[in-house]
């Protein structure tokens, strides 16, 4: 089961769309070809449309409304306005999210002249998602409520080289420790993130670099047969730019999000949208050749720039490693004209003002040369917990719609 697997919305669903019901698992899956399964709002002035092959997708739209409000909430009126759709529409999709639970009535509006305005507004708890971070030395667990909100995290070593059986043992078990601690809430499914490359869409793993015995492993489905949830499956740096990317507001532009830990990837937001490319490719950022001679890296090629971070990392020469990684933000902001850079990664951590410094100065000395101003550079929210809290995003993002942040192909 991919990201758009969980979450989307069943065409034809009566009374104004369906929302999550299960505790196992996302809402029911759109017609293929429909907006809710594309991501593309109809062609209309407001994302909203009240025809039957969308209500599952006007359903997601309500609860993205309901999540980006936060306690403050809405009135239906309100949630009308802003989505398009008719108040009995509206209606019909509120009183069904508040069969689920997902929704609550929160007090009235201060009246303007007629009837005050009830407001609704999420409710955080009535669903959870699980997030795992599968680094090669660290497994980190969080569970998220529908706001996104951490609720228990867990963090045990791991040894992703090992294979297979291992990982899948500390996987399960972590999760099951992390369910119990929270008192064994509803849960949607697990994200699960890990080093690249792999196959999204399939869920399957390629020649993970020094870990090469995972290549074809289908670990999507290896670990959903396990857990006993749907999972869905996707690099550590696609997660972790997914969930920094919420909350941003809409048409706010393009970033590349930078991770330095035990390797160094990419993850790509462009045009709102987290890119990976057809093949799940985008954003091997590590493996670019920035110097022909260089040491072989784990790719089996020479001069990688994730091979020159690490060696200089491992000599001690920080500043070293921040202008190597400088110089390849350099290239991304060149290749792709991004907005942003954002930073993490626990080899970043350890030295966040150093890192942040070395890239500034790359990017300054690009900015000049070009007559223009630099892009920013900043640390990356979420600090080690960044990628576990985007991997339980994945299976959160497709239920809000169109506010959520579109998973491009």
């Amino acid at each position: 089961m991919s990201s758009d697997d969980i979450g989307r919305g069943r065409a034809g669903e009566r009374d104004g769309g369906g929302a999550p019901g299960a505790a196992a698992a996302g809402p029911p899956r759109a017609t293929p070809g429909t907006p809710a399964a594309t991501g593309t709002p109809p062609a209309t002035a407001n994302p909203g449309a009240n025809l039957p092959a969308l209500r599952g997708h006007n359903a997601a739209l309500v609860l993205g409304l309901l999540r980006a409000a936060g306690g403050q909430g809405l009135s239906r009126l309100e949630l009308a306005a802003d989505t398009g759709l008719t108040p009995q529409a509206v209606s019909k999709i509120t009183a069904r999210l508040r069969a689920e639970g997902l929704a609550v009535e929160a007090g009235r509006r201060a009246s303007t002249g007629g009837k005050p305005a009830t407001v609704l507004r999420l409710v955080p708890g009535a669903r959870h998602a699980v997030g795992l971070h599968l680094d090669r030395d660290e497994l980190i667990a969080v569970l998220a409520d529908l706001t996104g909100a951490a609720v228990a995290v867990r963090r045990a070593p791991l040894a992703f080289e090992a294979g297979a059986g291992p990982v899948l043992d500390t996987a399960v078990r972590e999760v099951a420790a992390l369910r119990a601690e929270a008192g064994g809430p509803p849960v949607l499914g697990a994200g699960v993130a890990c080093p690249g490359p792999l196959d999204h869409a399939a869920g399957v793993l390629h020649r993970v670099t020094g870990a090469p015995q995972w290549d074809g492993f289908p670990l999507r489905g290896a670990l959903a047969e396990r857990l006993g949830l749907p999972v869905v499956l996707d690099k550590d740096t696609n997660a972790a730019a997914l969930g920094l990317a919420q909350g941003t507001p809409a048409g706010a532009g393009s970033f590349g999000y930078l991770h330095l830990g035990t390797g160094l990837g990419a993850g790509l937001v462009l045009g709102g949208s987290l890119y990976r490319g057809p093949r799940t490719g985008a954003g091997e950022f590590g493996h670019q050749t920035v110097q022909w001679d260089g040491p072989r890296c784990g790719c089996g090629r020479r001069g990688c720039i994730e091979a020159l971070c690490l060696a200089a990392v491992a000599r001690g020469d920080l500043p070293g490693a921040a202008a190597v990684l400088g110089a390849g933000a350099a290239n991304l902001v060149e290749l792709l004209d991004i907005d942003r850079v954002l930073l993490g990664g626990r080899t970043v951590l350890e030295n966040p003002d150093g890192f942040r410094a070395g890239v500034a100065e790359a990017l300054g000395g690009q900015a000049r040369a070009r007559g223009r101003a630099a892009v920013p550079v900043a640390l990356a929210r979420g600090g080690a917990q960044v990628v576990a809290d985007g991997a339980a995003e994945l299976v959160l993002a497709p239920l809000f719609g169109a506010r959520g942040v579109t998973v491009a192909r």
